[in-house]
């Protein structure tokens, strides 16, 4: 069969069981895009098509020997790359900074080892920003990420590179991590579907930044989402926790519509005082609104019980801080000016203050929790403040204060990273796009504690409703 790069992965996987293409065919075609497209995107880091190659000889001899296709896994076949913040063994982790070796990784994270007994064949390691402080990868070490729907604005981030790929079609489904919007924004820039699991949903070699940062995938569609979920849910007693794993599937949770007469809750405005929000991202909430109020769901006035601004960007940014503990550093004297200062207000900050901002944090979650299930069943914002930023847009102030990178950043995450400190389950989906750019626009919808299956139900009635599967970006795409 001609291999169309935007089919989505279940599909492909299908196609791999029923022997109408082979793993090898899929993994070739992928990198062939790579080839023709990336050195303008920049979505890969890491190159390893001998071991693609490998991988997929090895997955193409197990279809030919498995005596029904139900031997084998959900995925089998199936092209993924890794976001270059998780070790893959024997391939270079650079964490996004030339500070770091780039050794080759001596195991393979949970995660990973979860990816592979799924079947998938991984694609090499896409571009992060460094430590993945930041919605953007424009970095001495990495370079520029750009965004396939425009190639002069950013992809968002940290997950750039995977949002890139899965975006342009250089890979049907691509891993990601979410700290404080990594999955949900470049989902939003890019035209992707996005899920940040409930904290503790999936197991990684340790806890990061105190819980707030999870892994995830970018996809074109709530099934391959929801299916990635599947395999990656599942119990790790050694972890530090981690829930039973999930009695039912939530790719089969698609099969039965969410409940009629949910209570849907909206916050259009930014949190913060000073940020402006785009008119583009408040219609795509006023539509997705519409589409909810016609699929008999109620929409309800509560208000999230959000504590003053500055307390939980004041707690949340001492976490922060923290991010890069325990990056093996070669070289700290190349650690980009902005993630410098996080270092050095970290290691000035007295464990007595790091333990009350996580104590702060932990009690804003519980205050905003309890009003949420007690508010809403839904709650429906803008994944991002702004449209995707031009490339360079962080750089303003930065001579004067590098930390402006940051602050610069905030319209992109402003309505993200609340679900990381709450740990709620939050989806960003494609349902808009800006008449005047061409560019597409998420929106974030929130649900209460373990119902990812609640988020992918709707996300699916609206993936119905308000279609995206057709639109294809300028940079290795079609009009539609």
């Amino acid at each position: 069969m001609s291999i169309d790069p935007f089919t989505p992965a279940l599909e492909l996987a299908a196609a791999i069981r029923r022997k109408e293409v082979s793993p090898v065919e899929v993994a070739e075609s992928c990198l062939e895009r790579i080839d023709a497209l990336d050195p303008r995107l920049n979505a890969f880091c890491h190159r390893a098509d001998d071991d693609v190659r490998k991988a997929a000889s090895a997955a193409a001899d197990a279809v030919v020997r498995a005596a029904s296709p139900e031997e084998l896994p959900p995925f089998h076949g199936v092209p993924l790359p890794i976001k270059d913040l998780v070790n893959v063994e024997g391939w270079p982790t650079t964490y996004g900074s030339a500070a770091v070796s780039g050794a080759p990784a001596a195991h393979s994270d949970p995660v990973v080892r979860r990816f592979l007994d799924a079947g998938f064949v991984l694609l090499g390691k896409t571009t992060t920003s460094e430590f993945g402080a930041v919605p953007f990868t424009e970095s001495p070490a990495l370079g520029i990420s750009r965004n396939p729907w425009d190639p002069d604005r950013t992809p968002g981030g940290s997950s750039s590179g995977a949002g890139v790929a899965v975006a342009a079609g250089l890979a049907p489904i691509a891993h990601a991590e979410d700290g404080g919007g990594s999955i949900r924004v470049p989902a939003s820039c890019t035209g992707l579907v996005g899920l940040k699991p409930t904290r503790g949903r999936i197991a990684s070699e340790v806890v990061l930044v105190e819980g707030f940062a999870t892994s995830g995938v970018v996809t074109r569609t709530v099934a391959d989402t929801a299916a990635a979920l599947d395999v990656l849910v599942r119990h790790d007693p050694a972890a530090w926790w981690s829930p039973p794993t999930p009695s039912g599937s939530f790719l089969h949770s698609l099969r039965t519509p969410a409940p009629r007469g949910l209570r849907v809750g909206t916050l259009a405005e930014s949190p913060i005082d000073g940020i402006t929000v785009d008119p583009a991202c408040v219609s795509a909430v006023d539509a997705t609104r519409r589409a909810l109020e016609s699929a008999g769901h109620h929409l309800v006035d509560a208000e999230l019980p959000l504590p003053p601004a500055e307390e939980l960007l004041g707690a949340f940014t001492t976490v922060w801080n923290v991010g890069a503990a325990g990056v093996p550093l070669a070289d700290p004297e190349r650690v980009e000016p902005h993630n410098r200062v996080l270092r050095e207000e970290a290691r000035a900050t007295d464990s007595w203050t790091f333990a009350e901002a996580v104590l702060n944090t932990q009690a804003f979650s519980r205050r905003i929790v309890e009003g949420f299930v007690a508010g809403f069943d839904l709650l429906v914002t803008p994944t991002m403040a702004c449209l995707p930023p031009a490339v360079g847009f962080w750089r303003a102030g930065v001579e004067g204060s590098p930390l402006m990178a940051l602050l610069n950043s905030y319209p992109l995450a402003v309505f993200t990273s609340i679900f990381n400190v709450t740990g709620l389950p939050a989806i960003s989906v494609p349902v808009g796009f800006d008449e005047a750019t061409g560019l597409p626009v998420g929106v974030q919808i929130v649900a209460a504690p373990w119902r990812e299956d609640l988020l992918l139900q709707v996300a699916r009635a609206l993936e119905l409703a308000l279609p995206w599967s057709g639109r294809r970006p300028r940079v290795g795409g079609h009009p539609a």
